[in-house]
């Protein structure tokens, strides 16, 4: 396991995965592939994060997914897991077909691009995570009737630490067993533990080498304990207390080897548990379970104090000032970097965070379009600038994209109305002229939707387009169309577009979205793209748009009766106002917005004296003026509680309920205990959470981390239910309310890539360097670009140079202090992995 960040040090993971494919899966026991259901999960361990739509009625051995994942890691793990599944629905089971199941440490190996996977077989006895604390101490006693001495073995089981869950639940016990090496085994096993996967078993076991015989003499004795049994080894197993069927379930065990174990010599180390043997057996015989084609984007930083990337940061944010504007750090850091993706968001949020996106994207873009022959080529292709905007939009227009799709698209997964138009994918016993109808209501939708929502468009998506504007009049000023084309392209084909396709990818539902619906949204997306490019033509006549579906000529007939030439005027218009700039600093949203909503489990706030405070599961809605919840989605509102009443949200000790993911919402006179789904849903809501009530004037400083139960608080044992709280409530960053950036996690992002990059760095800051020798003779090439003014360049790259090597030997030394004080066995890092030992073989090579 990876070594814990120590004091000031925070360690940040993010994972964005895209699951493709899979294909040549196992054929059904009978022997036919015939139609199936299948959906893929992932999971952190044994934690389920998310899962995918189903891939329904799929056929010759093949499933495609093509679904795209992003979040924040909120813990430690040690495997990634793609658990593919397949839908019984007669029985109305779901049955496991094969697993991928990645290592944290060789996550980096796959970064970045396509990879196909080998599934593997899943079975109770490979399911293992968490890890146990066990003392081993070898004893030799002297024996009080004869002075004979005794070898015994002392095992001492402390405790666990996140095991796995099993049905909900985990009421663990253990199982330590002797092997002596005449093959013959003895076993002992702990008291059970209930409704915890961190028990503490604070058992002790003893093991004799063997038996003596009474009367014999000193000679004698001393023989029999040489030829008695010694001991090989012991083995801690770990047990899941089941009543069911089948029995207790295995959660894993630890092997300790004891013939190199002298006295006095004692052993104490944590283990990571591990599969039995015949698992493992089975696992190296794969048989031909299929392949699943996945893209992994992960990332683990280290950040330091805000202190630490000052220099690093300046550099970055006076890049608009420098001229020209490709020897700027900014520009140097897109065209060094092989994967620009991996920098455009970092970069952007850096702008973001200090005020200065405007001006960055201003400058950038300025350089583009001087460069532009074809007006029709203007941000076309995925520039440092283009992908930069893209990621703003999505950085800031959330919420507007939540106000002006959402309705529409709940309409669309409410009615579930078939759109098919195209007469080659009809189904049987559909209307074609019913499906015209359908979709021709949802696009009029909308489109209004969209016409009538350019007053809420974000005030700096509005600084943008009103620079983009500038530029086009600017640069062609005799192309009107242009003015709308360099915003058009952005607002409607990188926008509205793809979140009307994707909207899972932009948090516009959490529904799995069935074939038929997906078809809708792809239809309607369609639309957009197309009447975003009509917006830019010279002429708003819809019978214009036959060079845009020469493809698929279906889409004729939809525009000739869903699209009229008031629906391209009015999208004018629209871009029109968007492009203004606005007046005041940021909008208020007078109508609450949603945030979040989805399924939690809460416990009963006791409104009665003599209520019984059970859990049961209920629909969350967070929007910016309240949280409350239903029995149902779409059910009438049961609690309604103001953000401005609430006064501290906190995570819960698991002490208190024995209960993973939960945490609280203090309120004046009670708290709400809420159980997420796991781990992520639990820190993004707990993120929006704080966010939307941070502002409250009356927010705690103190609160208790455990819960009231029993007449007595579970942290601290206070038995007034109304004491102060005895812990601080967390420090959270101010932030905004739409948009929370966090700069140092950004900048270390960016340091990493740069010294990812750091020979490539020296390698143009050389060839820079021979070029201003020569007086500027020299061309300087960076990628497809060439360096406008090499002393310029030549003056950033020293000073980006320097900096990341400086912060370099920064995380040097802190690996090195990290590691002095880390020990192999540790709670930090466990027996089982050579995370620890690759991370300081790693450190000694530095």
């Amino acid at each position: 396991m990876a070594a814990s960040p120590g004091p000031g040090v925070r360690l940040e993971q993010r994972l964005k995965v895209k699951i493709g494919e899979a294909k040549n899966l196992l054929v059904r026991n009978h022997g036919s592939a015939g139609q199936r259901d299948v959906y893929c999960t992932i999971s952190l361990d044994q934690e389920e994060i998310f899962r995918s739509a189903t891939a329904e009625k799929t056929v010759d051995l093949s499933a495609f997914f093509g679904e795209e994942f992003q979040f924040d890691i909120p813990r430690e793990f040690r495997f990634l897991s793609f658990y593919l599944y397949e839908r019984d629905r007669p029985m109305k089971t779901d049955k496991i077909m094969g697993k991928v199941s990645i290592k944290k440490d060789d996550l980096h190996k796959y970064h970045g691009k396509d990879q196909w996977f080998p599934i593997t077989p899943v079975d109770a006895d490979s399911e293992v995570q968490g890890k146990v604390h066990v003392e081993v101490r070898m004893l030799l006693v002297q024996q009080m009737n004869d002075g004979c001495p005794q070898h015994m073995v002392e095992v001492k089981l402390q405790e666990c630490s996140g095991l796995a869950i099993i049905s909900g639940s985990c009421d663990p016990y253990a199982t330590v067993t002797m092997l002596y090496t005449n093959k013959k085994q003895e076993s002992k096993r702990t008291k059970v533990k209930k409704k915890t996967i961190s028990p503490c078993f604070d058992e002790t076991f003893i093991f004799e080498s063997g038996q003596r015989g009474g009367g014999q003499d000193r000679e004698n004795t001393y023989s029999l304990v040489e030829d008695a049994p010694g001991f090989q080894e012991t083995r801690v197993s770990l047990w899941h207390d089941s009543a069911g069927v089948f029995g207790n379930v295995f959660l894993g065990e630890v092997k300790i080897p004891l013939h190199d174990l002298i006295q006095p010599q004692e052993h104490d180390a944590w283990y990571f548990l591990q599969p039995r043997d015949t698992a493992s057996g089975r696992q190296q015989q794969r048989g031909d379970l299929g392949t699943l084609r996945l893209n992994l984007h992960y990332t683990s930083d280290h950040v330091f104090s805000s202190q630490s990337y000052d220099s690093l940061r300046n550099l970055i944010l006076q890049s608009t000032s420098v001229e020209p504007i490709t020897a700027s750090v900014a520009w140097l850091l897109g065209e060094v970097v092989p994967q620009r993706q991996d920098v455009v968001q970092p970069l952007t949020r850096v702008f973001l965070h200090h005020g200065q996106v405007v001006p960055f994207v201003s400058a950038f873009a300025r350089h583009e379009i001087s460069k532009i022959t074809d007006t029709n080529t203007i941000f076309r292709g995925n520039t440092l600038v283009s992908k930069c905007i893209d990621e703003l939009m999505k950085l800031v227009g959330h919420h507007y994209l939540r106000s002006t799709l959402k309705p529409t698209l709940d309409l669309i997964f409410r009615e579930r109305k078939p759109c098919e138009i195209d007469p080659t994918k009809l189904q049987q016993g559909e209307s074609r002229d019913i499906n015209l109808c359908n979709i021709k209501e949802y696009i009029s939708v909308i489109l209004k939707s969209i016409i009538n929502s350019a007053l809420s468009c974000p005030p700096v998506m509005c600084q943008i387009f009103s620079q983009l504007k500038e530029l086009a009049n600017t640069y062609f000023p005799n192309e009107r169309e242009v003015r709308y084309s360099v915003i058009s392209g952005f607002v409607f084909l990188r926008f509205f577009a793809p979140a009307i396709l994707h909207p899972k990818l932009f948090d516009l539902t959490s529904e799995q979205i069935d074939p038929s619906t997906q078809r809708t949204l792809t239809l309607l997306s369609k639309t957009v793209q197309s009447v975003g490019n009509l917006v830019s033509s010279r002429t708003s006549h819809p019978n214009f748009t036959e060079s845009y579906m020469r493809r698929e000529s279906y889409m004729r007939e939809v525009f000739a009766l869903c699209v009229t030439a008031k629906h391209v005027e009015g999208m004018r218009t629209f871009l029109e106002i968007i492009s203004s700039i606005p007046n005041g600093s940021q909008k208020a949203y007078d109508t609450p917005v949603i945030l979040k909503e989805g399924t939690m489990i809460k416990r009963a706030q006791g409104r009665k004296k003599f209520g019984i405070k059970n859990f049961k599961s209920r629909f969350f809605r967070l929007t910016t003026h309240s949280l409350s919840y239903s029995k149902t989605e779409g059910g009438a509102a049961l609690c309604v509680i103001p953000v401005d009443e609430i006064l501290a949200v906190e995570r819960v000790e698991e002490s208190s309920f024995k209960i993973k993911n939960m945490f609280q919402l203090v309120q004046p006179n009670r708290t709400l205990y809420i159980q997420a789904m796991n781990c992520v849903e639990e820190k993004e809501w707990l993120d929006l959470l704080t966010k939307v009530c941070q502002y409250n004037s009356h927010r705690l400083k103190q609160y208790h981390p455990g819960a009231y139960i029993n007449s007595v608080w579970v942290c601290c044992r206070s038995t007034s239910e109304n004491v102060p709280g005895c812990s601080a409530v967390s420090n959270y960053l101010e932030c905004e309310l739409k948009v929370h950036i966090d700069s140092d996690r950004e900048m270390e992002r960016l340091r990493s890539l740069l010294m990812e990059n750091i020979s490539r760095l020296e390698e143009l800051h050389g060839a820079c360097e021979s070029a201003a020798m020569f007086g500027g003779g020299r061309e300087v090439r960076i990628g497809g670009t060439v360096v406008e003014n090499t002393p310029v360049a030549y003056k950033s790259l020293s000073a980006v140079i320097a900096s990341v090597r400086h912060l370099h030997m920064e995380h040097c030394n802190y690996q090195r202090r990290v590691l002095r004080t880390l020990r192999y066995g540790s709670k930090q890092a466990p027996i089982g992995d050579d995370n620890y030992l690759l991370l300081q073989s790693t450190n000694n090579t530095v």
